[in-house]
């Protein structure tokens, strides 16, 4: 007579990752990395539905053979179902916090870059268009302090200073980029951070320029000539001057229309 078959949910699978390792290494970072999954996060009381790319990570003590990866996704698979409330900046806490909790571990690390769009209008024609942006928040429970960072790109105009004093008339401009990345005391908003960055360029960009739009900036960045020393001490001086941030790096690149490299400057405070 046949035995029935034992269900599979009553079998017992060994546990691999949970044995013992007895080369006495412990592990600073280990988990996933390179992970794209929808999130919808949330700005202040704006809400973003973005695709996110997520690295989790968490510290293996020496005895421990391996973490439980599976676990790791599970966390981000709950903050994508319906109905989840949307990431934010004050939550990044909670969701270390759950980390370190649900794989037993003493630190952990998350870190999430997206796409960040913003609706802008254009500036005469009042014309309305999307700009994205890149964003990049990190958060770490490590040696028993929380830390966290906020990480903007903005692409803006600039204009240079030296061709515009120079020649009798018109000036070189190009695109510039500019990176911030701020570890805050305080909460702070990310399109807060990207406002600093397009107010110290020559000008902003937009996604939509009818005709007097592009007279509107192209005149504007004529009239605010700036080197790539220039943005960086403008962002920098700004941040500076505000509490909230316990330190602060400043990052611009000018992929330059009249050579074949860029220009570029950093200023970094407080790390």
């Amino acid at each position: 007579m046949n035995r029935p078959e034992t269900p599979s949910h009553l079998i017992t699978i060994p546990d691999v990752q949970s044995s013992r390792d007895e080369r006495r290494l412990a592990i600073d970072r280990v988990g996933i990395k390179g992970l794209r999954y929808p999130l919808s996060f949330a700005d202040g009381d704006d809400v973003h539905a973005t695709i996110a790319t997520c690295g989790v990570y968490v510290e293996l003590p020496e005895e421990r053979k391996g973490t439980h990866m599976s676990r790791l996704v599970a966390l981000l698979e709950e903050r994508a179902m319906p109905g989840a409330a949307p990431l934010s900046l004050a939550g990044l806490r909670g969701f270390v916090d759950e980390l370190l909790a649900r794989l037993g571990a003493p630190g952990g690390r998350i870190e999430i870059e997206f796409p960040f769009f913003v609706r802008k209008i254009a500036p005469v024609s009042g014309v309305a268009s999307l700009l994205d942006y890149d964003v990049r928040l990190t958060a770490e429970f490590a040696q028993g302090e929380y830390a966290s960072t906020i990480g903007v790109s903005a692409p803006v105009t600039s204009l240079c200073p030296c061709s515009k004093e120079i020649s009798d008339y018109g000036a070189h401009n190009q695109r510039s980029l500019v990176t911030i990345v701020v570890k805050p005391r305080k909460p702070v908003r990310i399109a807060e951070l990207l406002r600093i960055a397009e107010d110290e360029a020559s000008c902003e960009l937009y996604g939509i320029l009818k005709r007097a739009d592009e007279k509107y900036v192209t005149e504007r960045a004529y009239d605010n000539p700036r080197f790539v020393e220039d943005l960086v001490r403008g962002v920098a001086s700004r941040l500076s001057s505000d509490e909230r941030f316990a330190a602060f790096t400043v990052e611009a690149e000018n992929f330059e229309s009249i050579h074949n490299h860029s220009a570029y400057a950093r200023i970094a405070r407080g790390w």
